[in-house]
């Protein structure tokens, strides 16, 4: 299951972003996933709380945002939702998709840390976008 992998990554970048911080927990983790990334998100939701036993991140909440896929043509300039299988053939003109603009995401926007093990702190922490 490649979902475990990706649960698994996710909480070893969480893990090492914590450390130089001291951070003492993890309330939740925020991930998006984009609709082409091939990642399954109810899949992913239940890997990640077995990647997260025994870690810092044990208890944590995985909160998914879905963005969908999205191309654009180059003759005609429409952009369109690709849709599952994706479509990249533009309804207008016909021309093949030019670029793909969304999609293929999936990388962790946001870190609510644990200020203390008995205090959680309520300001999310950004981390760097990773595709």
């Amino acid at each position: 299951m490649h979902e475990m992998s990706v649960a698994l990554s996710v909480v070893d970048q969480v893990e090492r972003a914590a450390r130089p911080g001291g951070a003492h927990g993890v309330r939740r983790v925020v991930v998006e996933i984009g609709e082409l990334a091939g990642v399954v998100p109810d899949a992913l939701a239940f890997c990640f709380e077995l990647a997260c036993a025994g870690t810092l991140l044990e208890g944590a909440e995985l909160a998914t945002r879905f963005l969908p896929g999205r191309a654009s043509c180059a003759p005609c300039g429409r952009t369109w939702d690709t849709g599952m299988p994706p479509d990249m053939l533009c309804a207008v003109c016909r021309g093949g998709a030019g670029e793909l603009l969304s999609g293929r995401e999936l990388r962790i926007t946001e870190v609510h840390w644990s200020a203390s093990p008995t205090t959680p702190d309520p300001t999310p922490v950004p981390q760097p976008e990773e595709s």
